[in-house]
């Protein structure tokens, strides 16, 4: 399973890519996350339905310092990522 995801809120400048990274690696997801101009965050996200579900579930909240207003989730076509990467 394959999604990208539109993370908007307090997002950026509070360790959401750092921590999302690490939440990543521990589910078994791959992929990357970056921050966008518009003050959002975007991620693309692979791997088994269930780690991805927990990653898209942890991304809802975040780490203790952020404030996310809204996950938008897109299905994508299977992609496969080495490792997860922050860009």
């Amino acid at each position: 399973m394959t999604v990208h995801l539109r993370i908007r809120g307090k997002v950026q400048g509070v360790f959401y890519r750092v921590s999302a990274r690490r939440t990543a690696l521990e589910t078994g997801v791959t992929g990357w996350i970056k921050n966008t101009p518009e003050g959002n965050v975007g991620a693309m996200a692979s791997g088994q339905t269930e780690a991805v579900n927990k990653f898209i579930d942890w991304c809802k909240k975040g780490p203790s310092r952020a404030a996310v207003a809204e996950v938008v989730v897109s299905l994508k076509e299977d992609a496969v990522y080495k490792g997860f990467v922050i860009k």
